[in-house]
């Protein structure tokens, strides 16, 4: 079985068990919540940041107060502090235990995007860049969790399509026994996995909605771009390929059967004009299903024979038959068949734009963070700050705009770049 810790890393950029996740969901923390551990706080803010901070968050404003003092803590119930809070983002905590679990699975993803195609030294070199970003990751992912709940954004039939994608993926009977499978693994309980992944898509759609959208890439820049790298595309011969694979290990003779039925279905909606992804998604028991099965580009000689004759010889969007392995059955479509030499631009184009559009995501998503950040009441605990930030000045104590400023603005300036059509002033 995969390590489920480690897909749960694949949803959600970092844990975040301290966070409000969008309904339906475990109670969330409140600001009067029933009797609990005492919780060791970040020091208070400055206090100049403190007189300007309002005392009742404004209607859809989810900056509080500042932190009491710590003397207040110390006269809490019990007295003993069992858990660290090293930053408070508005009404969240991100406590220590959840800062030191993001940099372990900062670990485990540089490993993962290095797949043996790192030196030792690239490695640890990666290795060290996540952990160093890893506080202030987490407070990003609660800004855009907060900012999805203001928009209104629910992800729970995604988040349950995902669930049973992992369930497919680590060959479970059900949905208990995953839930019997992540409670075994250290350090997780079922609704911090349930939410890491919902954090995770509730991120995206932020992102994809407020950054991701208003960068556009147009023929003219995908032209130049190709004019200028030229070589970059004089490659083998090649095929990209997605596939959908039909899990029938231990299963008897009745019900492989009735999976070789369930593959001649899936083969059959594709050629009457359904789209290849998205019949992987709900068909496939692959891991890639939910890329839409995609698997990559292969050169010759990176598949198996038999495996090989047959996509090599297929042109674009070509569909194998339904094919029978020793795992089951597999159905083949070649995506794009690139010729030797160099590539044209009809067939790189996509490539090109992904390309240029992920260039341009990074600086603008960090520059949309940087306006929440304004609009919100950030403060990180003395000591965690070079750790966290490691010299980001995006990373520091940050006060919460003064309300009577807000009253005159009229509204809240989350928008990086500006009110969308249809947005309310509120």
């Amino acid at each position: 079985m995969r390590n489920l810790s480690f897909i749960a890393a694949l949803f959600a950029t970092l844990p975040l068990a301290a966070q409000q996740p969008a309904p339906p969901t475990p109670a969330p923390q409140t600001q009067n919540p029933p009797p609990k551990p005492t919780l060791e706080k970040p020091d208070e803010a400055p206090a100049d940041a403190s007189s300007d901070a309002p005392t009742k968050p404004a209607p859809k404003k989810t900056a509080p107060a500042p932190a009491k003092k710590p003397a207040a803590a110390a006269a809490e119930p019990e007295g003993k502090v069992v858990e660290e809070i090293v930053a408070r983002v508005n009404n969240e905590v991100i406590t220590r235990s959840e800062y030191d679990h993001s940099k372990v699975v900062a670990e485990d993803d540089a490993k993962n995007d290095c797949q043996n195609r790192c030196t030792p030294e690239q490695l640890n070199a990666r290795i060290e860049d996540l952990k160093k970003n890893a506080l202030r990751d987490l407070i990003d992912q609660s800004l855009l969790v907060q900012r999805a709940k203001d928009m209104g954004i629910s992800v729970e039939p995604e988040v349950i399509k995902q669930l049973d994608q992992i369930r497919i993926e680590n060959k479970l009977p059900s949905m208990e026994a995953l839930e019997e499978a992540v409670s075994k693994q250290g350090g997780l309980n079922w609704e911090d996995f349930k939410n890491n992944i919902r954090n995770g898509l509730l991120t995206k759609k932020v992102i994809s909605s407020e950054v991701g959208s208003h960068i556009n890439v147009t023929k003219e820049e995908i032209q130049k771009y190709y004019d200028e790298h030229k070589a970059d595309f004089v490659r083998p011969e090649q095929v990209a390929l997605r596939s959908i694979e039909i899990n029938t290990a231990g299963k008897d003779e009745a019900e492989v059967a009735e999976l070789k039925k369930k593959a001649d279905t899936a083969l059959k909606r594709i050629q009457d004009g359904e789209d290849f992804g998205e019949i992987a998604k709900r068909f496939s028991d692959g891991s890639t299903a939910k890329q839409g099965g995609y698997l990559g580009i292969y050169k010759r000689g990176e598949l198996s024979k038999e495996l090989e004759d047959t996509v090599f010889s297929m042109k674009k969007n070509g569909l194998t038959p339904v094919m029978e392995t020793k795992q089951g059955f597999l159905i083949m479509q070649v995506l794009e068949h690139y010729d030797e030499g160099e590539q044209s631009l009809a067939k790189v184009q996509n490539e090109i734009e992904s390309k240029i559009y992920d260039q341009r995501l990074e600086p603008a998503l960090r520059e949309y963070l940087k306006t929440l950040r304004e609009e919100s009441y950030v403060v990180i605990k003395p000591g965690y700050q070079d750790i966290a930030g490691g010299g980001n000045s995006e990373i520091q104590e940050v006060s919460a705009t003064p309300e009577v400023t807000k009253t005159k603005k009229g509204h809240k300036k989350y928008l990086l770049f500006g009110k969308k059509p249809g947005d309310s002033g509120n």
